[in-house]
């Protein structure tokens, strides 16, 4: 009850201060785990987010450690289902209460970058957290764009910001050792860039630039086989 009220509270604050549109949210599953990967720019991205599914239970958040010490992003995240993640530290009990709770049928939100965009406002390059707990939980990626719609593509009040999900991508398989390989979740990282620059193309204002493509090149790995080895663009 007090998730619904806080999520109808902060959709109201947040429209008084910023013109949000929302584009997918049909492709959120309805019932069933999964986990939502947003493109990471502001520090009050999960907001964002999670007012602009709006409806549904409440999901598990993984945010960094340094939101909390601000009192009252504090309590909005933590009404928000948001858990304090330590980044560098190999945090494994964390990794595997997330897990279980999507196991259960909770939906969780990952910002498979790690930490904010320092590429002008491009995504960077994707962690593999959010995919592995897709892969143990066996939740299909709901990727997940922010745009927010200024001349620096950075978070602005009063801005035009759109809050862009795109159609599931099925989780990295499992393999022989429990644990996804190198090579789908290398796959599936590309399909989750690649539906982000989509939406962002399909939904970008007609002033707006271009996002670059990423930049794949194949390289060889010791026993000779080939792999992609990317650069991201921008």
């Amino acid at each position: 009850m007090i998730y619904a009220v806080v999520v109808a509270a902060a959709w109201l604050i947040w429209n008084l201060f910023f013109r949000i549109k929302v584009v997918g949210r049909e492709n959120i599953p309805t019932q069933g785990a999964f986990v939502l990967v947003p493109n990471h720019i502001s520090a009050i991205d999960p907001v964002f987010v999670v007012i602009a599914r709006f409806w549904g239970k409440r999901m598990v958040v993984m945010a960094k450690e340094e939101l909390f010490k601000n009192a009252f992003l504090k309590w909005i995240f933590t009404q928000f289902g948001a858990v304090a993640v330590a980044r560098g530290k190999g945090d494994t009990q964390m990794l595997d209460h997330v897990i279980e709770g999507c196991r259960e049928g909770r939906g969780v939100l990952i910002f498979a970058e790690g930490t904010r965009s320092k590429n002008e406002g491009w995504p960077g390059k994707l962690k593999s957290g959010a995919f592995v707990v897709a892969a143990e939980a066996g939740a299909p990626i709901i990727p997940c764009r922010i745009i927010y719609c200024t001349k620096d593509r950075e978070m602005h009040l009063f801005c035009r910001v759109k809050v862009c999900f795109g159609a599931p991508i099925s989780a990295p398989q499992l393999g022989e050792e429990g644990k996804p390989s190198s090579a789908k979740l290398r796959e599936t990282k590309h399909l989750v860039e690649d539906a982000w620059r989509q939406l962002y193309q399909e939904n970008k204002l007609d002033w707006m630039p271009d996002q670059p493509l990423p930049q794949r090149r194949e390289i060889r790995t010791r026993n000779g086989e080939e792999k992609l080895h990317e650069d991201t663009a921008g």
